[in-house]
């Protein structure tokens, strides 16, 4: 997923909750924009020097001398973002040129003189931007930081960015106006933290959070989730992963520092854990890829091919969108749709977004498994192990999801400077189905539902989840019945009746 020019992903590991800390630790981790950097300056010899806005996002991007820095912008604000990226190559034949943020990736291609694009070498989906002829008058001023100027900021990057207060029943000009008076000179910034907590815990949302930042380093102070959601612990990994593994038929193999694991499950099924999609190795995305792809050949390729596959993200906190994308490219032989993304675009109005961009699957160039798969979702199953579960539902032959809802939060985290002192994480994308709707909120649901991660199951050892996908792929293998045909249908019914009453909402 997309983790620069002000946008991350969150990173897995730490369970349900934890999303924003994973994008506070990677802004840290790049690097954050020191207040009063430069700004960019029209250049003669690149036709991307100079200042650009993003078409939704709440950003500006300058280029000037080999740089980019990103500004976040509202109505009333305008403070350097988190992301400073280096030119890393010369620009390609059609202008496009690309800069590096840590081991991050992102490229720039001009269309013309006042039009370009950004795109994420770790993402899906692209950026639309347009030229502006300099940085507004409110980016050349140093920003107040004051607690009512900094609690305002805070308001107004969520009203004009965030698409779900009306699905969360929240009224945000009430909230405001409830905690706005209780914001004095002399409130302190462990006070403004907690109005900022009060104001964020009833959004239920995974990938909203607050971080605090000392000496140079972004602490998260809050993440969201889901109510009823199941929260990871090092206990619950333990245990599940035992229980998983003592159904298979011999040690699971493991790569990307045991993110991923690769194991055989009897009657010939393969089984593939994917506990992240991202933190495979040190290096860039494409390394990341390559040991992805070490995984995926060692359950996929060869002459023992499985004759179903189990793909298990019940332990995946997210990650990148492009690694689950990747996968779903070895589980096809035909292009499809995955989703189709849009990002709020009108600061004044919710309803609004950008045109709807398809995200499509395209078969990879090496081997193809077509055989019957299933998916394992849990709760904790959040931001990329979700648009791959959607990327995955529109794969033929269809996919048996199994187990429960996944969390529900799909979109890019934005990582907004507040203050030198406090940033906000929040979503400001939607991923649509063929209906034009989404699983925000409820997350996706299963096809069949099984206890996943309950008290029982663990102390017992037991994986029903695991053990329902394999008696049906085997069925469905063995031809005995067209179990995986008949359940994909039952769940587009229930994927229907679920758009439908998200819609409705």
């Amino acid at each position: 997923m997309t983790r620069t020019a002000g946008t991350a992903r969150s990173r897995t590991g730490s369970g349900v909750g934890r999303t924003a800390a994973a994008a506070v630790a990677l802004a840290t981790a790049v690097g954050l924009a020191a207040p009063g950097a430069a700004a960019a300056q029209e250049g003669r010899g690149n036709p991307l020097e100079g200042v650009w806005r993003t078409e939704g996002y709440g950003l500006l991007i300058a280029v000037s001398g080999g740089q980019v820095t990103t500004y976040d912008v509202t109505a009333h604000s305008c403070l350097p973002g988190w992301v400073t990226g280096t030119q890393a190559s010369e620009p390609g034949p059609d202008g496009t040129t690309r800069y590096t943020v840590g081991n991050l990736a992102m490229t720039l291609t001009p269309k013309g003189r006042n039009r370009a694009v950004e795109r994420e070498e770790s993402g899906v989906g692209t950026k639309s931007l347009t030229r502006l002829d300099a940085l507004p008058p409110l980016c050349a001023r140093p920003a107040p930081n004051d607690p009512l100027a900094v609690f305002d900021r805070f308001w107004e990057d969520f009203e004009e960015n965030y698409p779900f207060f009306a699905a969360k029943g929240i009224d945000w000009h009430a909230v405001r106006d409830e905690k706005r008076p209780t914001i004095t000179p002399a409130t302190t910034a462990d006070r403004l933290q907690d109005v900022f907590t009060d104001m964020l815990g009833p959004l239920g949302d995974a990938h909203t959070g607050l971080a605090r930042v000392v000496d140079g380093h972004a602490k998260e102070v809050f993440g969201g989730q889901r109510p009823d959601s199941t929260v990871q612990t090092p206990e619950l990994t333990a245990r599940a992963l035992q229980a998983s593994a003592a159904q298979l038929t011999g040690p699971e193999q493991q790569f990307a520092g045991g993110r991923l694991g690769v194991g055989r499950l009897p009657d010939g099924l393969g089984y593939l854990r994917v506990s992240s999609f991202d933190g495979y190795t040190d290096g860039d995305f494409r390394s990341q890829v390559d040991e992805l792809d070490r995984a995926l050949d060692a359950v996929l390729a060869g002459p023992d091919r499985p004759t179903g596959l189990v793909v298990d993200v019940r332990l995946n906190g997210g990650g990148s969108d492009a690694l689950g994308l990747h996968i779903a490219a070895r589980l096809t032989d035909r292009p499809y749709v995955a989703y189709r993304k849009v990002a709020r675009n009108d600061p004044a109005d919710p309803t609004k977004f950008t045109r709807p961009e398809p995200v499509t699957v395209r078969p990879s160039a090496g081997g193809h498994f077509t055989g019957p798969v299933a998916v394992l979702t849990s709760s904790i199953s959040t931001s990329a192990a979700e648009t791959f579960t959607q990327a995955m539902t529109g794969r033929s032959p269809r996919v048996l999801r199994v187990g429960e809802n996944t969390q529900g939060v799909f979109s890019d985290i934005m990582i907004k400077s507040l203050s030198p002192e406090f940033m906000a994480v929040l979503p400001n994308e939607k991923y649509l189905t063929r209906n034009g709707s989404t699983f925000d909120g409820p997350g996706i649901p299963p096809n069949v539902r099984t206890p996943v991660f309950t008290p029982d199951e663990l102390a017992a050892l037991r994986d029903s989840a695991l053990s329902t996908a394999r008696r049906m792929l085997t069925e469905d293998a063995q031809g005995n019945q067209s179990s995986q045909g008949d359940h994909g249908d039952q769940g587009n019914a229930e994927n229907d009746q679920e758009q439908q009453r998200q819609e409705q909402q």
